[in-house]
C-alpha cells in the first residue's frame, strides 16, 4: 500500500511539474520558450520551429539576502503582447518595429514573493532578466551569483572571443575585449581559462545559429562574461577579482526592487537574424535627454599611420585640411596632444577647423589607479571635479567630442564611470567614443551622446604587426557576425595606404585591396567613423576610391544580410535614404564567385560595381542586374566588392 501511495505521489509531482511549465511563444509562432520548475529549481529551454536550440538551462540568482535559485514556487505569470516603434539614427536600422510576447513570472519562497523573471520573446530573439523584490524592511542587496545558464547541443560549434586575464598586456590594461576569435571549435573549452567576452556565437549543428549576449548594463550592475561549466553548458560570469587593479567588488550591489541586465539569445535558421537583430536596443530605454541635436559623420586621424609622433600642431592642421577636402566633419587628435600641442594651440586648431567646417575629437586617458597606461591627458576623466572642469573647457573651445581610453575592466565601479562620463559629457554637448573598453550594451539608445566603442582587435594592430595585416580579411569576415551585431564598433580602418607609415614606403604592408577598404567602410557599422586615410591618399590612391570614401554614409536606415560565413566571407547590404550599398569581402584562398539575389533593386537596374581582379587591382564600372534581380560577383582572397544603385 505504501508503495502504491508513493507511486501516486511521484506521478502527481511529475504531472504537476509538467503542468507547471509556462509556454511563451513569439508573435510568429516560430520561437517557443518553456519555463519549468522542478523541485523548486526554475529552468527554461528554447525551441526554434520545434527544434531544441537551448536545452533545459538553470534560472536563478543568489544574493546576500537569500538564495533565489532553489526552494521556489512558481506563481501565476502575466503574459502580454508588446508592440512599439522607435527611431535611432545611430544604429544599423533607423526605424524599428518591435513586437514581442512578454511574460512576467513571479517566484515565491517560504510564502514570500522574492523575485520575478521577465521574458521577452520576439521573432528573432529571446531575452530574460531578473527583478529582485524588497524583503520586508530589507531594501538593498548584493548579487553574489547568477545561475543563468545556456545549455547547447553537444554537437554545437563555437565562434568565440576569449576573455583575457586582468592586469596583463600593454601597461597592464587588460581585459579590453581585444583578443583574437577562435572559430568553428567544439564546445567544452573555457577560452584562456577566463571564459569569453560577449557577444558569443554558436552554430547549432545543421539547425541554425545562436548569438548570446547582454544589454541594458549601466552603473547599477557589472559587465558579465560567458563561462563554460562543462561540455556544452555555459553560464553568466561576473568580472575577475584582479580587474581594475583589484579595486572594487566583482559582485553588484543594488537597491530594491532592482533589475539585472537582459540576457539575450538571438536565433536563426540562417545567419540573417544574427546579423539583422536589434535586440540590444529593443529592450533598453533612454536615460536622459540629449542636451543638443547630436550629429555623426566621417573624420580622419593621424595615429594609425603616423603614430604618436604625428600628434603635433602642423600635422593636425594638415589633417584638418585633409578632412575639409574630403568633406568630413571631424579630425580625431590622439594621445599626448596636451604635451605635444598644448591647450592654447588646440584652441587655435579648433578655430581653424571651425573655419573649414571640421570639428575636433580629443583623446583622454580614463586612468586614475587601475592600470599603468601613462599616455596623457591623464587624471581628467576619472573623477567628477576634474572631468567637469575639463569638459567646460572643451565646450568653450568648441570641441565636438572625446575619445576616452584604457578602462580597467567590468566591475560595477567601472560601469559607473562609463555612465558618469557619458552623463557629464552630455551636460557639455560632447559626443563620446570609448577605446580600450568594454562592449557597449544598448548604449546607443540609453545615452544619446554615445558614439561608439572599440572593444575589438582594431586597426592600430595593423600598424603594430604584419600578422594582423595578414589576417585582416579573416577578421573582417568575423565582426559583422559577432562584435558588430550588438553595438557600434569604432574600428578606425579603411586605409588606402600601401604601408602603415607616413611616407607610405615602409612598415607593415597592407595585404588587402583598395576595394576591400571601401567594403569595410560599409560592413563595419559606427555612426562616427574616423577612417585610417592619410592626406597623401588624395594623390596616390585611385580617384574612384577617394570619391567613394568622400560619399559613403556612416548612418544607415536598413540592413540586409545576403550571404557569408564567419571567418570565410561576408556579403551584406545597407540602405541610406534611397541608396543601397552592397558590400562583401573574402578571406578564403580560393576566389569567391556568387550569384546574389538583390530584391531591393529593380530588375535590370544599372549599378556601380567596384571590384577586384585576381591581382587585387580594383576598378569601377557600370553593370545591370538581371531580370531576376540578381548579379554575379567575383571576390578574390583579400579582395572586396561594392555595389551601389
Amino acid at each position: 500500500m505504501k508503495k502504491i501511495v508513493l507511486m501516486i505521489a511521484v506521478l502527481f509531482l511529475a504531472l504537476y511539474a509538467k503542468a507547471d511549465g509556462i509556454k511563451i511563444t513569439s508573435p510568429d509562432g516560430k520561437i517557443t520558450v518553456i519555463v519549468e520548475n522542478e523541485n523548486g529549481k526554475p529552468s527554461y529551454k528554447v525551441l526554434l520551429e520545434n527544434k531544441i536550440f537551448i536545452k533545459n538551462s538553470p534560472l536563478g540568482i543568489k544574493t546576500n539576502i537569500g538564495d533565489f535559485s532553489q526552494n521556489l514556487k512558481t506563481l501565476t505569470p502575466e503574459i502580454s503582447k508588446t508592440s512599439k516603434e522607435y527611431r535611432l539614427k545611430n544604429i544599423k536600422q533607423s526605424l524599428v518595429n518591435f513586437n514581442a510576447t512578454t511574460a512576467v513570472i513571479p517566484f515565491e519562497q517560504d510564502g514570500k514573493k522574492v523575485m520575478e523573471v521577465i521574458f521577452s520573446v520576439s521573432d528573432k530573439d529571446v531575452a530574460f532578466r531578473y527583478r529582485i523584490l524588497p524583503q520586508g524592511e530589507t531594501r538593498v542587496c548584493v548579487v553574489e551569483e547568477e545561475l543563468s545558464g545556456f545549455s547547447l547541443l553537444e554537437s554545437a560549434t563555437t565562434f568565440l572571443c576569449p576573455q583575457s586575464k586582468p592586469m596583463g598586456g600593454f601597461a597592464r590594461t587588460s581585459p579590453s575585449y581585444e583578443t583574437p576569435y577562435s572559430l568553428d571549435e567544439a564546445t567544452g573549452k573555457n577560452g584562456w581559462g577566463e571564459g569569453y567576452t560577449f557577444p558569443c556565437l554558436f552554430k547549432n549543428a545543421s539547425d541554425g545559429w545562436i548569438l548570446i549576449s547582454e544589454t541594458g548594463t549601466d552603473g547599477g550592475y557589472v559587465g558579465c562574461r560567458l563561462l563554460n561549466k562543462s561540455n556544452a553548458d555555459y553560464k553568466i560570469g561576473f568580472p575577475q577579482q584582479g580587474e581594475c587593479n583589484g579595486i572594487g567588488s566583482i559582485t553588484p550591489a543594488m537597491s530594491l526592487p532592482g533589475e539585472t541586465p537582459w540576457r539575450t539569445i538571438t536565433l536563426g535558421k540562417t545567419l540573417k537574424n544574427i546579423v539583422e537583430t536589434t535586440v540590444a536596443f529593443d529592450l533598453t530605454e533612454q536615460k536622459y535627454r540629449a542636451s543638443r541635436d547630436y550629429t555623426y559623420g566621417k573624420g580622419s586621424w593621424s595615429l594609425i599611420i603616423g603614430m604618436d609622433g604625428s600628434c603635433n600642431y602642423d600635422e593636425q592642421k594638415r589633417y584638418i585640411d585633409f578632412s575639409a577636402a574630403m568633406g568630413y566633419q571631424s579630425v580625431l587628435i590622439d594621445a599626448f596632444w596636451d604635451k605635444q600641442i598644448g591647450y592654447d594651440k588646440i584652441r587655435e586648431l579648433a578655430d581653424y577647423g571651425r573655419e573649414k567646417g571640421v570639428g575636433l575629437f580629443l583623446w583622454y586617458n580614463s586612468n586614475g589607479s587601475w592600470n599603468d597606461a601613462f599616455q596623457t591627458p591623464i587624471d581628467k576623466m576619472n573623477n567628477s571635479l576634474n572631468r567637469r572642469k575639463e569638459m567646460k573647457w572643451l565646450q568653450e573651445t568648441g570641441i565636438r567630442g572625446i575619445k576616452v581610453d584604457f578602462f580597467g575592466g567590468d566591475k560595477q565601479n567601472m560601469m559607473q564611470l562609463y555612465q558618469d562620463i557619458l552623463s557629464d559629457a552630455n551636460d557639455f554637448g560632447l559626443l563620446v567614443i570609448f577605446h580600450g573598453c568594454t562592449l557597449p550594451r544598448g548604449w546607443e539608445k540609453m545615452y544619446p551622446n554615445y558614439a561608439a566603442s572599440e572593444a575589438v582587435l582594431a586597426s592600430e594592430n595593423l600598424h603594430f604587426g604584419q600578422g594582423s595585416c595578414d589576417n585582416e580579411a579573416q577578421n573582417a569576415t568575423i565582426h559583422p557576425f559577432i562584435r558588430n551585431t550588438v553595438g557600434s564598433m569604432d574600428f578606425g580602418g579603411s586605409t588606402l595606404n600601401k604601408f602603415y607609415s607616413s611616407d607610405n614606403q615602409h612598415g607593415t604592408k597592407r595585404m588587402t585591396s583598395d576595394v576591400f577598404a571601401l567594403s569595410t567602410a560599409v560592413l563595419f557599422q559606427s555612426a562616427v567613423q574616423h577612417f585610417a586615410l592619410a592626406p597623401n591618399n588624395l594623390t596616390d590612391a585611385p580617384s574612384w576610391a577617394i570619391d567613394f570614401m568622400k560619399k559613403v554614409p556612416t548612418v544607415w536606415d536598413e540592413i540586409k544580410f545576403i550571404d557569408g560565413y564567419p571567418g570565410k566571407y561576408i556579403i551584406l547590404a545597407r540602405r541610406s535614404g534611397d541608396k543601397w550599398y552592397i558590400a562583401g569581402v573574402n578571406a578564403e584562398k580560393e576566389t569567391l564567385v556568387k550569384t546574389i539575389d538583390l530584391p531591393m533593386l529593380k530588375a535590370e537596374t544599372t549599378v556601380k560595381l567596384y571590384s577586384d581582379d585576381a591581382k587585387l587591382n580594383g576598378s569601377l564600372k557600370e553593370v545591370k542586374t538581371s531580370k531576376k534581380q540578381q548579379l554575379t560577383i567575383t571576390i578574390p582572397c583579400n579582395g572586396g566588392v561594392v555595389i551601389m544603385n
